[in-house]
């Protein structure tokens, strides 16, 4: 059946009154696919997946902050050490985007199984599996990013070379509206909180969006040129940039404004906060610089292939962080850095498994059923697998030959031209309602009353404009 034509939310790049199916300006009509609601849907063990053509429900909201001040920013910031306190999901969700326009969805479970080889049965061993959950075209152009909110959080957006924004509704399956601000490809999406999304461009510009009404909070110019990557510092207050322009450029999230920059001398493709922040790496074809904050250089890492993606993170057994270099030698190999310029990085481990480059790595950490936590490496590669590991198979210390880890968990999708992905909490209703109560003792029962049944009518309207 041929979709109809249907609405499509465009959101401005400021506050709006709420949205009225005839009145609003920001509701535009269109035919293309990119254009439509596409209800996630479930598919069969061959990755087919049908389509339900559904109209997108605008995200009114009754009040509307004309202005963000900084007490706002960090009630918002202090809402992350909320969740940086929840209790750890027991399974998760991998993302996954593709040149074919395709997203997929997959949820990943950590199930307790008897032991065979200890003559204890009662010994529990964990069984990895990923399902899943949906397939669709999500865009008119190949998906280029994804990204899902931390901790308890319910959003997930995709940001293509069609120039727009789509965002997710995790819980409900469903997508909400596009956001078309930028004005070129979208080449990095990030949550650097639950409450806001920031994206950046091949317009030369970032965009802070607000996750309540999907409105655009900042407009961050300084590049000339494409953005290729962006990093938030673990505080969430400062963010680095780094672009076609040879240019580093650090970014104050609290006034919306730049701070430093500083030139490179070569097109840095991508940027990384470590885990702990007390780092940061610029990637460029095979090389990855390390800096201290105060930027000055401590290492130069030349890996022995080009490299796709770099990720900092910490170990699960709380030894120190590691830095995760994904490259076109198939594997992803796991670096011990440390920020001093006499203790060389050195190589502990590979994660090998795929048939082609890695494109892309994400990681989460996740709680197994015997009360223990580990930290999940997910990859996709360009031959079409998705691959989660077990970081708590890491050694503690290099060794003459480094370890060669298998997958615990894998997914063919048929050569399908993986891009980019992105792990979410698989428990995500759950954690949201540890993180709400604490909000709630927050903010007061009578606020935080006011904010549900608010929440509760808009989606009471939200359902009628979709019947």
């Amino acid at each position: 059946m041929a979709p109809s034509t249907t609405t499509t939310i465009s959101l401005s790049s400021r506050p709006s009154k709420k949205l009225k199916r005839d009145e609003s300006k920001h509701i535009k009509k269109a035919d293309a696919p990119s254009k439509r609601s596409v209800s996630f849907a479930e598919k069969d063990g061959k990755g087919k997946g049908k389509e339900k053509a559904r109209a997108p429900t605008p995200p009114p909201s009754k009040k509307q902050k004309t202005a963000v001040t900084t007490k706002t920013k960090t009630k918002a910031v202090s809402e992350d050490s909320a969740e940086k306190e929840a209790p750890l999901p027991t399974s998760f969700r991998i993302i996954a985007g593709s040149y074919e326009k395709l997203l997929y969805g997959f949820d990943g479970t950590l199930s307790p199984t008897p032991s065979s080889s200890t003559s204890d049965a009662d010994t529990p061993e964990t069984e990895w599996s990923l399902n899943p959950m949906f397939m669709f075209p999500a865009h008119v152009s190949s998906v280029k990013a994804v990204a899902a909110s931390p901790q308890g959080g319910k959003w997930l957006a995709s940001g293509s070379s069609d120039e727009i924004i789509k965002v997710w509704d995790l819980r409900r399956r469903k997508e909400v509206g596009g956001l078309m601000h930028h004005q070129g490809s979208i080449t990095h999406l990030l949550f650097p909180s639950r409450s806001h999304l920031l994206s950046a461009s091949e317009d030369g510009t970032l965009a802070l969006f607000r996750a309540r009404d999907w409105a655009v909070l900042r407009t961050l110019k300084g590049h000339t040129g494409r953005i290729n990557s962006v990093a938030v510092h673990p505080s969430g207050k400062l963010a680095l940039s780094v672009g076609r322009d040879r240019t580093l450029r650090m970014w104050d999230l609290m006034r919306g404004k730049g701070s430093a920059s500083t030139k490179l001398g070569v097109e840095g493709e991508l940027v990384r906060w470590s885990a702990e922040g007390d780092m940061l790496v610029v990637q460029y074809q095979r090389t990855v610089d390390v800096y201290k904050t105060d930027l000055s250089k401590v290492h130069t890492i030349t890996h022995p292939s080009r490299i796709q993606d770099v990720k900092f993170v910490s170990r699960p057994d709380g030894a120190g962080q590691v830095l995760l270099v994904a490259a076109e030698d198939k594997k992803t190999t796991a670096y011990v850095v440390v920020p001093d310029a006499d203790v060389q990085p050195r190589i502990i481990a590979s994660f090998i498994g795929h048939g082609s480059r890695v494109k892309a790595i994400d990681t989460l950490r996740v709680a197994r059923a015997d009360g223990t936590a580990t930290t999940v490496l997910g990859s996709v590669s360009s031959d079409g697998t998705i691959h989660a590991y077990d970081l708590s198979k890491l050694p503690e210390q290099a060794t003459v030959n480094a370890v060669e880890i298998e997958p615990s968990a894998r997914y063919d999708t048929n050569k399908t031209r993986l891009t980019c992905i992105a792990l979410a909490d698989g428990d995500a209703e759950s954690g949201a309602d540890v993180v709400g109560k604490r909000k709630r003792e927050e903010v007061g029962e009578e606020e935080w009353d006011s904010e549900v049944e608010e929440e509760a009518e808009d989606e009471l309207e939200g359902e009628e404009e979709e019947e």
